[in-house]
């Protein structure tokens, strides 16, 4: 018997933010700031899936790049 759980994860990230505009694909230290909760999900080991909600084109492109689904 497989004790594996499924896990999902779903990350929210919306385009028009009112404190700093695109916040989600801003460049930080090398990478747009979605990357690194997409690369700590996928290090945990524990996350079956993750997927990125967003009305964003680019953040979406972005997002699935990285290995997300939308």
């Amino acid at each position: 018997m497989d004790n594996k759980k499924n896990i999902l994860c779903i990350i929210p990230a919306r385009g028009g933010s009112k404190g700093v505009p695109r916040k989600n694909i801003r460049n930080v230290d090398g990478f747009p700031l979605i990357y690194y909760s997409i690369k700590a999900l996928k290090d945990s080991g524990c996350i079956s899936r993750i997927i990125v909600s967003t009305e964003d084109d680019e953040i979406a492109e972005i997002s699935e790049s990285f290995g997300a689904e939308i």
